[in-house]
């Protein structure tokens, strides 16, 4: 048969890659998609029943022969795999198409497991989804890479039993429901850490003078440095606990600094000393999948998995490289087509004369793909994709283009100069000593060639301090020389408080991450998005916070499973994958080691740790001891604060009462719920004791209900104030039909749980108030909702414009309303409450609204409701785009049923190998890592995150 005569199956992951594809093959090639794997390991509760009390029963892997896994084909890929070996019966040739890295190697051999091709196979690899890369993948086919195989199976394998032996720990000494995971675990620990550092923090005060200096009409700034020689701290002097590290230097106070400002206004100051050198800076390097992250984080305020996804996007219909790579390298080709654009668009001066090569400096770095840049031997420009890409994908787009040509661009180059001036203090005192000359600094640079700024320059995380230094960068100062005088125009002392370490925003936990080789490119994105779906982690703004749960979670692993939360021991796995991915290392011997330990050691295996741990104390593990008598624990339904008294002292007096004790501890100790509004770090003793005041679990007390006699209480619970009533112990233990359930009613938004009355307690539980019937005799009545104040009138439902109007709305005025057409989301146009500015990605003008389910942010396109920590007047124009940026990526919201059925179970076993080729090509590699078991019994099998 002639070769255009031949049908070819070619099999990708998603639709929108076999869709790109298909059109640069043509006739006689027929592309799918398998749509990600279609196996995995199997929960073990759905193993066919024959082999649950087997070796596979466990974990859906024979630890003991091999690590050999059980697969299953997912019960959502039957019907995928039926059609794919449809297909491949009127096939000549079948060619994988996967992505090539592990996971895209490990499909591949799958789909040759479960297809069982008995036409010549061909591995068909490419970094670019482009014409030209496409034919000549075709023509340049491979082996499938068993090693790649092994390294992912390996992880596969290691996640499972990382997960299933110390997840169940978890379950028993914390929480039901909890997972453990190898770098999941890691990057809370990471977060928790910082948050640690935040709590240990304490606060430094001191304060710094800023001179106004008038050189010939010409007025610049500079700053203190320098009293009688010796140097004034600033805010990086101070240490975490809130003192100097180096006693030599002069600690300013505001007595002080206000005496060197008066004493330096009117003065006449001298340069002592003026210095200028070159300023040159650097392109950053190409994007990795990390520093895409990062990027797309602080300039278009995507979160890592909407980054991901929108990259996913661009690879799959050809406009980016392989968006998961940790290599900074540029093809020669690619290296042409950026200089080439450079010189084109900003002149020859702006392109060095040998082209940029950068080497990764990062832990683990692996240069097998090319650095992320746009597709092709010649780059579409961003007016050239306009037409064709919209929001966020062109935003990404352009931001890829821009720092791919940036890379191969000159440096750009200026000068920086520093001025020294000594200023008279006429004996102005500090600290009891008389002073005689105070010398303040300032600095400049001016940049005179912008080269590659002129295309792109990297975003910068926040400060870690709260007070930056003034920026230095393009400023110029006026030309002085050693000896001039200069009148001092004015003088400022101002005041600043040191700040604790800034949380990890996604973007720097991703950079600590790659910078600890913890993880990779692949699983970054994921493990920040598990930790939050896990509620290990929430966002405030940007900034991650974690959780009291993480905090408990945490302790548990840092003290009883050290190794495994080790940042040094979770990177040298990695390294270990990526031998076993080169065939340095035999897969079944290092989860061997891993699982079993050494023959030397087997203490240090994972299964030693688990079946030797010994007690914990599930109660101390949840504790943390914020000081001051108070401590956090994390309780069965969230955290709560409690107030640890010494045995035999009466805790709500202070008085000694043995009667009340029971062992060390007081048998009703105070306790508080803690919101989620409330961070760790803001759980100080003096914020504990303001909950325990104002809502003990026991509740303030108001007074009994003027109508039924039962007591009303005030609280504070975790979704926020509420008052309710409290039941007698009759009326407690009646159940079935005569249950009583007390009345329960949420403060309003304006009311605080410290002063509420009873007189306000009892209307908030009258609601819902009936406001009167209308001409049909139907009740109307005025209640309070999840989406806010409203009236009900049969099913019908009308929002108020405030709660108050709940108890003031006559019967007058609800009719009026109801005499409306109802409108449905769409009531007459607000002003907005806020404007934030143009959205980087769409370009709109976003602004702040009210709308019928509260406050929202729009770019009259997208919106988005605000979250509960977001403030409608000073949310920032950066959380807005943030969370518009969010609502763009979740898309339209779809229901659908599974409809999947149950089959019976077969099992088979297969050789990891892959079927032959046509003679003309090289017989592929067999697998003989052991014998891998399938089965098709249903599987609801989900991979887990690392």
């Amino acid at each position: 048969m002639a070769a255009s005569e031949l049908k070819r199956l070619v099999i990708v992951e998603s639709p929108a890659k076999a869709k790109t594809i298909a059109g640069y093959l043509g006739a006689g090639y027929e592309v799918e998609a398998s749509v990600g794997h279609i196996r995995d390991l199997p929960n073990p509760s759905e193993l066919p029943a024959d082999m649950k009390k087997g070796p596979y029963g466990r974990f859906a892997v024979d630890v003991d022969n091999g690590f050999d896994p059980y697969y299953v084909v997912d019960a959502d890929k039957r019907k995928k795999v039926t059609e794919l070996k449809r297909l491949l019966k009127d096939a000549d040739e079948l060619f994988l198409a996967t992505d090539e890295d592990r996971e895209g190697e490990a499909i591949a051999w799958h789909l040759l497991e479960v297809l069982k091709p008995k036409v010549p196979v061909h591995r068909m690899v490419f970094h670019e989804i482009t014409k030209e890369a496409i034919q000549r993948a075709v023509g340049q086919t491979r082996e499938l890479d068993v090693h790649l195989v092994d390294a992912q199976e390996t992880r596969r394998i290691l996640d499972r039993l990382y997960g299933y032996e110390v997840s169940p720990v978890l379950w028993r000494k914390v929480r039901q429901g909890l997972s453990a995971g190898r770098v999941q675990s890691v990057a809370t620990r990471l977060v928790v850490e910082r948050e640690r550092e935040r709590m240990a923090f304490r606060v430094a005060s001191y304060w710094d003078v800023t001179g106004r200096f008038d050189a010939a009409g010409e007025a610049f700034s500079a700053r203190l440095a320098a009293l009688d020689g010796a140097r004034v701290a600033t805010g990086r002097d101070f240490g975490d606990d809130g003192l100097l590290k180096n006693s030599s230097l002069v600690h300013l106070d505001e007595q002080g600094a206000t005496a060197l400002a008066e004493a330096a206004q009117g003065a006449v100051a001298s340069v002592t000393d003026v210095a200028e050198k070159p300023y040159s800076r650097r392109p950053s390097a190409p994007f990795t999948t990390s520093t895409l992250q990062q990027e797309a984080g602080r300039k278009l305020r995507l979160s890592s998995r909407n980054a991901m996804r929108v990259a996913q996007r661009l690879y799959e219909n050809g406009y980016i490289t392989y968006m998961r790579t940790d290599s900074t390298t540029l093809s020669d080709s690619a290296l042409t087509a950026a200089r080439s654009q450079a010189r084109d668009m900003y002149g020859e001066e702006y392109v060095p004369a040998t082209p940029r090569r950068y080497e990764k400096k990062v832990k683990n770095a692996q240069e097998a793909h090319e650095a992320i840049r746009p597709a092709g031997d010649r780059f579409r420009t961003p007016a050239q994709v306009a037409g064709e890409l919209r929001g966020e994908d062109f935003a990404l787009y352009e931001l890829i283009w821009k720092r791919t040509l940036a890379s191969q661009m000159a440096d750009a180059k200026g000068s920086t100069a520093t001025v020294k001036l000594s200023v008279p203090t006429l004996g102005a005192q500090i600290g009891g000593k008389a002073t005689q000359t105070a010398e303040f600094s300032a600095s400049g640079t001016v940049i005179t060639f912008r080269g590659f700024l002129a295309a792109y320059e990297e975003g910068r995380d926040e400060e870690q301090s709260a007070v930056a230094a003034v920026r230095e960068q393009d400023r110029r100062l006026p030309q002085l020389t050693r000896g001039n005088d200069l009148n001092v125009t004015s003088a400022q002392a101002d005041g600043h408080e040191t700040a604790p370490p800034a949380r990890y925003t996604e973007a720097t936990l991703i950079k600590a991450m790659e910078e600890l080789g913890i993880g990779r490119p692949s699983t970054y994105a994921a493990t920040v998005a598990t930790i939050q779906d896990r509620g290990y982690v929430g966002q405030r703004g940007t900034a991650l916070v974690p959780t009291w749960l993480a905090f408990a979670v945490t302790r548990l692993l840092e003290e009883h499973f050290p190794k495994l939360v080790d940042y040094e021991f979770t990177a040298s796995m990695e390294e270990d994958l990526d031998e076993i991915a080169r065939g340095d290392q035999k897969r079944s011997e290092w989860l061997r080691r891993f699982y079993f330990g050494d023959e030397a050691n087997s203490a240090e295996g994972l299964r030693n740790l688990v079946d030797h741990l010994g007690e914990i104390d599930a109660r101390a593990i949840s504790t943390i001891d914020i000081g001051g008598g108070m401590v956090v624990r994390v309780g069965r339904y969230g955290p709560y604060v409690e107030e640890v008294v010494p045995a035999g002292v009466d805790p709500a007096t202070g008085e000694v009462a043995p009667e009340t004790v029971v062992g060390d501890e007081p048998a009703t100790p105070r306790r508080a719920t803690i919101s989620d509004e409330i961070a760790p770090d803001e759980m100080t003793p003096e914020k504990a004791r303001e909950l325990l005041e104002t809502a003990s679990d026991d509740g303030r007390s108001l007074g009994q209900h003027p109508e039924t006699g039962r007591e009303i209480i005030a609280k504070a619970g975790r979704y926020g104030p509420y008052v309710t009533e409290v039941l007698s112990d009759e009326e407690a233990a009646l159940k079935g039909k005569n249950k009583i359930k007390p009345k329960t009613a949420s403060l309003f938004s304006d009311m605080e749980l410290s002063s509420i009355e009873l007189d306000t307690a009892v209307k908030l539980l009258s609601l819902p108030r009936t406001v009167g019937q209308d001409a049909e005799g139907i009740p109307i009545t005025a209640q309070n909702g999840r989406y806010g104040p409203y009236l009900k009138k049969g099913t019908d439902s009308r929002s108020l414009t405030s709660e108050a109007q709940i108890f003031d709305i006559t019967l007058e005025e609800a009719l009026a309303i109801y005499a409306q057409p109802k409108q449905r989301g769409r009531a007459a146009a607000k002003p907005p409450l806020a404007e934030l500015g143009e959205d980087p990605v769409s370009g709109r003008p976003v602004v702040v609204k009210d709308g019928r389910f509260g406050p929202y942010v729009t770019d009259g396109e997208t919106n988005a409701t605000l979250r509960r920590d977001d403030d409608p007047e000073t949310i920032t124009a950066a959380r807005g785009f943030e969370l518009l940026a969010e609502k763009r990526a979740k898309g339209p919201t779809t229901r659908r049923k599974s409809t999947a059925k149950k089959s019976t179970a077969k099992k088979s076993t297969a050789k990891k190998s892959t079927a032959k080729k046509s003679t003309t090509k090289k017989s592929t590699a067999t697998k003989s890592a052991g014998t891998k078991t399938a089965g098709a019994k249903k599987s609801t099998a989900t991979t887990t995150v690392e």
